[in-house]
């Protein structure tokens, strides 16, 4: 049987025995012959599923389709069909709250599974069980800072994604929080200006890896100059690039955060997609939402549970981390599955083609003589040029 299909050789006999057929095409007899397709598909063998599918494409000539480059933290990254399929389970649909662990366990389990992953990639000691996208978990990240560090003051890197400045922005006024802009140069974060803001009123600093423009930032340092003044750092990432970038951890910061659409998720016009938000373990208490926990019952059996739930239905309004009343549960689950699927090398696979994309991409451009470089810094899988053509014209192509 093939390895995704839940039932048995045994099983499928015992259905159709009781439907009373012998055969699986019996089940079509009712469709009239001569509107039947009885002839063999013509689709050549040994061919990966982008590759069908593609060639599925080129077939339907009147469904033109267009490579998307438009990034900015949306990837049309491949997504294994099979996760669909999966996700699609009934044992999945009604995952909402899991509250009651004792008939929660599969929701409970693949949860554990999607903090151990995130915890994994991000070099960090903890993990929650999901955030809504990757600027509200931005968002989330400046509240543990300034709970952390008792401050209200963030200083924010100029190279991070404009729309996550603004959604941290609007969190930000609410509470009272000021946002001050740290300016970059040549495309990344100015150090010399950095130095002077760090004060001892700073609760930290928000940083970006890629940042906006795409370049790899280098924040060696950063953290123990931040540290010394007894601030924390908090790096937003794209998480599939964690598979061969330095993680937050090996940065020294203190919370990582980003989005997970990456991780296969469909476009689908800008959602649904998934946040993820990790820490240090000493501030793990400080983690917003809910955290799942291996346990063990009675019996010694493995068992998950919901542990360190800081939330205003459980403690007073003020003192609640976030006021966020669920998770993109079913989200992680697609994330956790894509995951497993591509395992650690496939991973840096995914990577690896995206970069050679688009250096490749970038090299080219550069040699029509109409396009100029923008900055002299490494990248990985997005870049920024100059030119001379009209960018309605290049946004039409």
């Amino acid at each position: 049987m093939f390895k995704y299909f839940p039932h048995t050789e045994n099983d499928l006999q015992a259905m159709k025995a009781k439907i009373g057929i012998r055969k699986t095409s019996e089940l079509f007899r009712d469709v009239p012959q001569d509107v039947a397709f009885l002839r063999d598909y013509d689709i050549p063998l040994a061919m990966s599923e982008i590759e069908l599918r593609k060639h599925l494409e080129t077939l339907a000539a009147e469904n033109k389709t267009h490579i998307i480059f438009a990034g900015l933290g949306a990837y049309d990254h491949y997504n294994p069909a099979i996760i669909a399929q999966l996700v699609n389970r009934e044992e999945y649909l009604t995952a909402y709250t899991p509250y009651q662990p004792e008939i929660s366990q599969g929701t409970l389990q693949y949860i554990f599974e999607f903090q151990s992953m995130v915890a994994i990639l991000s070099g960090m000691e903890a993990a929650n069980a999901s955030m809504y996208d990757g600027a509200t978990a931005t968002a989330e990240a400046m509240f543990m800072g300034t709970a952390i560090a008792k401050r209200n003051k963030i200083l924010v890197s100029a190279t991070i994604n404009p729309i996550v400045i603004d959604v941290v922005k609007t969190y930000a006024h609410f509470r009272g929080i000021e946002i001050i802009i740290v300016p970059m140069i040549d495309g990344v974060i100015n150090r010399e200006e950095l130095l002077n803001l760090i004060t001892d009123d700073i609760a930290g600093l928000i940083v970006q890896k890629p940042n906006y423009y795409g370049i790899i930032e280098d924040y060696t340092g950063i953290a123990d100059q931040l540290h010394a003044k007894k601030a924390v750092l908090i790096e937003n990432n794209d998480i599939s690039t964690l598979a061969v970038l330095k993680t937050p951890g090996d940065d020294g910061a203190d919370i990582a955060c980003g989005d997970c659409q990456s991780l296969g998720m469909p476009l689908a016009f800008g959602g649904p997609y998934l946040g993820f938000i990790a820490s240090k373990k000493a501030y793990v208490r400080k983690l917003p939402g809910r955290i799942v926990g291996q346990s063990f019952d009675k019996a010694g059996k493995r068992a998950y549970v919901l542990t360190l739930q800081a939330r205003e239905q459980h403690i007073r309004r003020e003192k609640a981390n976030s006021n966020i009343c669920s998770n993109q549960s079913l989200m992680a689950l697609y994330a956790t599955i894509y995951l497993a699927l591509m395992g650690p090398e496939g991973l840096k696979e995914v990577n690896e083609i995206s970069y050679s994309g688009a250096h490749y991409l970038y090299d080219e451009l550069i040699k029509t003589g109409k396009f100029f470089p923008a900055f002299d810094q490494p990248f990985l899988k997005e870049f920024v040029v100059r030119t001379s053509l009209p960018p309605d014209l290049i946004i039409m192509l």
